[in-house]
């Protein structure tokens, strides 16, 4: 079995609180690189997002930086207004038009991360009002690598996961609390 090295996770309305319970699960022994995509309102200008979700995790939380590393253990944050995007290693940030009305777009996050990662690679969509994150999903799924949707029962807004659901039939679909156990065990059998 191929061990995982990136965690990619997608998130719109509601996400705040699921990436904050996601993260809050994994702890300084978490192996894997973990990105992130957030829907933010061009109103959080003052990076207070990584600060937010650093209070919750072991894990280094950080804003993603044009050709910052990547590092086990650590979490990037795409910032707001900006597209991100894995490439040799390192996070790129991007400009480009909104994908889904977003950017950060998730599609655009994941399909990166599935083309440089491909069977090393999870993806995880979460809560969220629109179908941002389901072509990204797929795409991870067709290179070989794992899946996570979270339960639509226990989302704040159901729309992004039955997207992801109608596009790709996932590893597992999970109530939040269960994301981050499952993320562990996965990656730790991998290992």
């Amino acid at each position: 079995m191929t061990a995982y090295e990136i965690v990619a996770i997608g998130a719109s309305w509601g996400g705040l609180h699921a990436v904050g319970t996601v993260l809050a699960g994994l702890d300084g022994s978490f192996g894997a690189s973990v990105v992130v995509a957030q829907h933010r309102d061009g109103h959080d200008d003052q990076g207070l997002l990584p600060e937010l979700l650093a209070r919750r995790t072991a894990l280094r939380v950080t804003e993603g930086e044009d050709k910052g590393p990547l590092a086990p253990g650590s979490v990037v944050l795409a910032p707001a207004g900006y597209h991100l995007l894995v490439e040799d290693r390192s996070v790129e940030l991007s400009c480009e038009d909104l994908v889904q009305f977003s950017r950060p777009s998730i599609d655009v996050l994941f399909e990166s991360v599935a083309e440089e990662y491909g069977e090393r690679a999870i993806g995880v969509v979460l809560t969220g009002a629109n179908p941002d994150g389901a072509a990204g999903l797929a795409a991870i799924a067709r290179r070989g690598g794992h899946t996570v949707v979270q339960d639509p029962q226990t989302a704040e807004r159901s729309e992004m996961p039955r997207a992801a659901l109608a596009a790709v039939t996932p590893d597992a679909v999970l109530p939040l609390e269960r994301i981050a156990p499952h993320l562990r065990r996965v990656c730790a059998e991998a290992a």
